[in-house]
């Protein structure tokens, strides 16, 4: 079947149903997922684990819970489990297979491609194929919002829907940070996109971070940190849809499909040693990794099973110092409002991983942590399409199996040289976007309407403490959690350890107010069934 959809563009599943043999598949990276259980005995697959958790009337794993407030991210191949033991996630870039007799296997369908090309030779291939992409969901004349930050991600599909024949309707948000450039060019590429509305709001000018958090959604498959700023994006896509559009574009994914993780050091230093340690340098100048710790992971040969049965041994302690990034996978740590058996819980899943022999994504780490970044766009875009675009579908073509492709072909020495800023996307884009957008070196961010936010939600997140979910599961401390919420600091050292906590406590309680999936509809001619005791 892979051979009629080679090459296509777009993102998508793909089904099969010949002579009884059922074969079916998501995505690369996991934007588009797919998940089997055993149902009174038969073999159900379904897009969504939630549909499966409530037909076994199944509870979230209280492990899996404790991993979600692990940080920065859940290594491989602890990212791909669903939240429910009973369900089994078909992992990216897998296909699972229904005999007609009853068996079922998994198999592969996609393989890496080989990361040989010089960046000159790479960037046609990631231009024509974010190109196809963009032509592949936009027609002539239809209105389509679109972010337009500045930054090259939303900027590059900005140019080229408007060059498929979109009536672009774009958004910009200013943050009120000193220096902060968004503002300045989006409105650089606004005045070279004719017929272009242009929409730009202050951050003053939409609801604040975190507001509405007590209000309770439908709930996806996993946690999602979304919770952050989901009354801004409904805001947005109200805004959109006065102006006429049903659809939106994203450079959501960028980040992490056309710029390789640092980890390719590791490989590049047995190959081109000079090169190697010129980069390293770079690195650790701006990122200040101390000088003992790189040089050991460099030099280190432990495969991906003892980096995993490391990390789980380093959950003892509450946080680690500022780490190199040259090894299987980000160092991990816990929040200190983690329960000490959440982290025991973490790390038994760690080690039986570990133990379990999985192979990594790739033979080296640079490969591997490379292709584990486009899983990592690929969870947080599922959730974005799941319920990140207010009631507005929304398009993330970065996350395209032939974008992404196109983009591995890169050597990750070229694509990722830290003295140039997304060098391989600025390549492709050239003649495409303006040349004032492509030399931008610089990146925004939101944090004084983080920490806003936050301190205007200080008594709702303290009673989320007091009346934890995530407590009851024994994950967490409801006092250490509250006493940091009300902290005159407001977690200056821990916020991205809170913004893992809230989704993963948001996400319970909107379980346990929406048991039955919204999304699943009665037929009229079927008995309505009732919602299982073990998922009230």
């Amino acid at each position: 079947m892979e051979s009629v959809v080679a090459g296509a563009a777009g993102s998508f599943h793909l089904l099969a149903s010949v002579d009884g043999e059922v074969y079916a598949r998501g995505t690369q990276c996991g934007d588009r997922r797919l998940y089997w259980a055993e149902v009174d005995g038969v073999t159900v697959a379904a897009d969504r684990a939630r549909t499966l958790a409530w037909l076994l009337g199944a509870r979230p794993d209280p492990g899996r819970l404790a991993a979600g407030l692990a940080l920065p991210v859940l290594p491989y191949p602890l990212d791909r489990e669903a939240m429910w033991p009973e369900v089994t996630a078909v992992a990216p870039g897998a296909a699972v297979c229904l005999g007609r007799g009853g068996s079922r296997r998994t198999r592969r369908w996609w393989r890496p491609p080989p990361s040989d090309l010089p960046l000159a030779q790479a960037a046609p291939g990631v231009r024509e194929a974010l190109r196809a992409a963009v032509a592949a969901r936009v027609r002539p004349g239809q209105v389509w919002g679109a972010d337009l930050s500045g930054g090259m991600d939303s900027t590059s599909l900005c140019f080229l829907a408007a060059e498929a024949g979109a009536r672009l309707v774009a958004v910009t948000l200013e943050w009120s940070a000193p220096g902060n450039q968004d503002g300045h060019f989006a409105r650089v590429a606004a005045e070279h996109l004719p017929g272009l509305t242009h929409l730009t709001f202050p951050s003053t000018a939409l609801p604040g971070h975190f507001t509405g958090i007590d209000e309770r959604r439908e709930a996806g498959d996993r946690p999602s940190a979304l919770l952050r700023d989901r009354a801004q994006r409904e805001e947005l896509a109200r805004v959109l849809a006065e102006h006429g559009t049903r659809r939106r574009l994203s450079g959501h994914g960028g980040d992490h499909v056309v710029t390789p993780p640092a980890a390719y050091l590791h490989p590049l230093l047995r190959r081109h040693p000079r090169t190697a340690l010129r980069h390293t340098a770079a690195y650790r100048a701006g990122g200040r990794w101390p000088l003992v710790a790189t040089g050991r992971q460099l030099l280190s040969g432990r495969p991906l099973r003892g980096w995993l049965a490391a990390q789980a041994d380093a959950l003892s302690t509450t946080g680690q110092d500022t780490l190199p990034e040259c090894d299987w996978g980000f160092s991990l740590s816990m929040p200190s409002w983690a329960t000490g058996g959440a982290r025991e819980m973490l790390a038994g899943l760690l080690r039986q991983a570990a133990a379990s022999g999985t192979a990594p994504l790739a033979p080296d780490r640079g490969r591997h942590a490379w292709i584990g970044s486009t899983h990592v766009a690929g969870t947080s875009a599922a959730a974005i399409a799941d319920r990140g675009g207010a009631g507005m579908p929304v398009q993330m073509p970065f996350c395209d199996d032939a974008v992404i492709d196109a983009c591995l072909r890169a050597r990750p020495e070229e694509a990722g040289h830290p003295g140039v800023y997304k060098p391989l996307l600025t390549t492709a884009m050239d003649g495409i976007v303006p040349d004032a957008i492509r030399s931008r070196t610089t990146k925004d961010h939101c944090g004084q309407e983080w920490h806003a936010g936050l301190a205007a939600q200080r008594r709702t997140l303290a009673a989320w403490a007091e009346e934890s979910l995530l407590a009851a599961a024994g994950v967490l401390d409801p006092d250490l959690l509250r006493r940091a919420v009300l902290a005159p600091g407001l977690l200056r050292e821990g916020t991205a350890g809170l913004e893992s906590t809230l989704g993963t406590e948001a996400w319970l309680r909107d379980l346990h107010a929406h048991p039955r999936p919204g999304y699943l509809k009665e037929h009229p001619r079927e008995s309505t069934r009732p919602v299982p005791a073990a998922a009230q």
